[in-house]
């Protein structure tokens, strides 16, 4: 079975791997036909993530299709079309119990901790399955990412109207951006890209966008498109050491601070600047099903359209020469796509 791994940073090799067993109790075998790349394989490819494995084959965000099922399973059946759940938990621990998932004490992602979905088949919990009828296999693999910023919006719960700032304009902070827009709020995405925040403009329409300059201008700038106030919640969506220190200087008095992004550096700031304003932190870590959920019923009702994400795709022969152009930011790309099958 042919498979890519991530032998170590910077290192892909496309090998040959043996076909997964057959699915057990609560298990489903399933065909990998399309796999999204994101922030975490390009940090995983450069080094640069805190969790990644290596070697390990990557890829999380994943459009498969059931194969076989084993005994107990009953959410899916044969040539059902579904999404995966990457994370997989253990039921048991204190956040497991609780009703969070996503939290795990023993959580593994598969692509990051695990072998994941660039092969051709594999054996998940059918528990992680989640299907649609109408979805095509692209947008199968879009629902993983959309369901980060479904989960970081919920994380806010900003009210309608609210002024909110989007740090980063990657697939994660795109992410963001749609769910704001569901909650009516009031957007303004701050990147250095020039080309993504076009895109921001162009095909999100997001209200405000800001070229991040790393100065005092841009709060200057930020307080001018927002007649003269701060907005109340700021979201970082960049993994950015630098950047997420520096993101209390952009929030209102009694605002908040949402961390999306991972970074294996420190992450500090005067407590003061936290302090005075009476801030609130908080991160948002991967999703629940319940966000899964959420993004394939907007995408069948056609509140979130996908299309405009598409932007790069390679099949398995392509991908490791194709892998290395989508690190130019001149490449232009919002989401590449591998085609497994």
């Amino acid at each position: 079975m042919k498979a890519i791994l991530l032998a170590r940073p910077e290192e892909f090799k496309h090998i040959d791997v043996d076909e997964p067993a057959p699915p057990g109790p609560g298990e489903a075998l399933v065909e990998v036909h399309r796999v999204g790349i994101c922030g975490s394989d390009v940090s995983g490819f450069l080094g640069k993530h805190p969790f990644y494995k290596y070697p390990v084959i990557p890829g999380h965000e994943l459009g498969v299709r059931v194969l076989e099922v084993g005994p107990e399973v009953v959410n899916v059946k044969p040539t059902d079309r579904c999404s995966i759940e990457p994370g997989m938990n253990c039921q048991e621990c204190f956040p497991c119990r609780r009703g969070a998932p996503n939290c795990c004490e023993t959580l593994e992602l598969i692509g990051i901790h695990k072998d994941g979905g660039m092969c051709e088949r594999l054996v998940v919990p059918a528990r992680k399955l989640h299907p649609s009828e109408k979805l095509t296999m692209e947008q199968l693999a879009l629902v993983e990412t959309l369901s980060i910023g479904c989960h970081g919006v919920r994380r806010a719960a900003p009210e309608p109207g609210e002024k909110v700032l989007v740090i980063g304009a990657g697939p994660i902070g795109l992410s963001v951006v749609e769910f704001l827009k569901v909650a009516e709020t009031e957007i303004t995405v701050m990147e250095m890209n020039p080309a993504r925040l076009d895109f921001c403009q162009n095909q999100m329409g997001v209200d405000h966008t800001i070229l991040f300059q790393g100065d005092d201008s841009d709060v200057d700038r930020l307080r001018d498109i927002q007649q003269g106030e701060l907005p109340t919640t700021v979201i970082d969506a960049t993994g950015n050491h630098v950047s997420m220190s520096n993101a209390f200087q952009y929030a209102a008095y009694t605002g908040q601070i949402i961390y999306l992004g991972n970074t294996t550096q420190e992450v500090s700031f005067k407590h003061v600047m936290m302090h005075r304003p009476e801030l609130t932190l908080k991160a948002s870590r991967n999703a629940l099903p319940v966000d899964f959920q959420r993004v394939i019923g907007l995408i069948e009702e056609g509140i979130i359209d996908t299309r405009p994400w598409l932007s790069h795709h390679a099949d398995y022969d392509e991908f490791v020469t194709e892998f290395s152009t989508w690190l130019r930011p001149e490449s232009g790309v919002i989401k590449a796509v591998l085609h497994m099958n």
